[in-house]
């Protein structure tokens, strides 16, 4: 009978079943026996030089005029790789491109990048704004911003606070920058989150100049609270972030812009615009009407007045009509004792 597969698979040694319980006795394996490679004699000292391989043919040589037109090529060569790689200058930004001298004077700086991620990229220097008129709105003193901070600025005044303020009969000259692009935190309070006039992406605006020298200032309870709440309503649509008077003691006296970016487009609009203050009396006297009687007879009317009443308080005052107490100064002396003395009545004792 032949023994089926599984029978000889059980029967090999190579079977996994066989030595389960590691019971079944090892074999020894014969050593290894490893084979000694011979190394290559050396070349003996009488044996003849290695043949060379065939070298290619050597060219013919040039002409003088070809070996002459040569050399500065040859020697060019070394000239352009000692040149140092010029680096690609950085293409300007749209927002760059779109901010001409039409709108704004806003001449580019370099990048800044402080510690703490202070500065910014696409910085320019806001010097001033151009009108439609072609009149320019200085920024004193000249802001350093964001292209887009800078832009947004340049659009609002051209477009809103260039007509308010000539509406009310003036013309704007200046823009009082009352703090722009400053590496510090919020508030200046330290160890606060980094400001966004870190980033220079904001502008503190105290009030705007006009032609004739005047000046609005937008914290002033004098200006007409129309022109306020106007502007108010301006800058709440165009900046991201408007802190003002009530916000906190911070900006009683000027106002905050800034693009901040945060999430689903969240705008913060803090600014209180208070009522004008109650006007108060004049501390001088007011003036004397001119239906007034002159000084000088008012004077003599004052004179004969009091006279009359020294005289009046130098009389007795004893509640006595004046008919009686003239009776009284005509009756004689002797009236007086004639007059009956009372007498005193005894007490009668009564015996019982």
């Amino acid at each position: 009978m032949q023994a089926g597969p599984a029978d000889a698979a059980r029967r090999s040694a190579g079977f996994p079943w066989d030595d389960l319980f590691g019971t079944r006795p090892h074999r020894p394996r014969a050593p290894v026996r490893r084979a000694v490679v011979p190394l290559p004699k050396p070349r003996p000292a009488e044996a003849p030089a290695a043949a060379e391989p065939d070298r290619p043919a050597a060219k013919p040589a040039p002409s003088a005029a070809p070996a002459e037109a040569a050399k500065p090529a040859e020697t060019s060569k070394p000239a352009e790789a000692a040149k140092p790689a010029e680096t690609a200058t950085p293409q300007p930004s749209a927002c760059r491109q779109a901010l001409t001298e039409e709108i704004a004077i806003a001449p580019s700086i370099p990048d800044i990048h402080g510690a703490g991620g202070c500065g910014g990229e696409d910085l320019v220097r806001l010097e001033a704004i151009v009108l439609s008129d072609k009149r320019k709105v200085a920024v004193k003193p000249a802001a350093i911003l964001r292209c887009k901070m800078a832009s947004a600025v340049a659009d609002w005044i051209r477009s809103d606070i260039a007509p308010l303020v000539q509406g009310q009969g003036g013309a704007i000259s200046a823009l009082d920058n009352f703090d722009s692009f400053e590496c510090r935190g919020r508030n200046r309070v330290a160890g606060a989150l980094l400001s966004e006039h870190g980033r220079a992406n904001a502008l503190d605006v105290r009030a705007f100049g006009l032609a004739d020298g005047k000046s609005i200032s937008l914290t002033d309870r004098s200006v007409p609270r129309s022109l306020r709440e106007t502007v108010l309503h301006s800058v709440c649509t165009r900046f991201s972030t408007v802190l003002g008077p009530g916000s906190d003691w911070y900006h009683e006296d000027h106002i905050h812009l800034d693009l901040m970016e945060r999430r689903n487009n969240y705008r913060i609009c803090q600014w209180d615009v208070y009522d004008p203050l109650p006007q108060t009396a004049p501390l001088l006297p007011a003036e004397r009407p001119e239906e007034a009687p002159p000084r000088e007879v008012a004077a003599k009317s004052d004179g004969g007045k009091d006279e009359r009443s020294k005289a009046d308080t130098s009389k007795p005052d004893d509640g006595k009509p004046d008919a009686a107490r003239s009776g009284e100064a005509a009756a004689p002396k002797g009236a007086a004792e004639a007059k009956s003395q009372p007498t005193k009545k005894r007490r009668q004792s009564r015996r019982p």
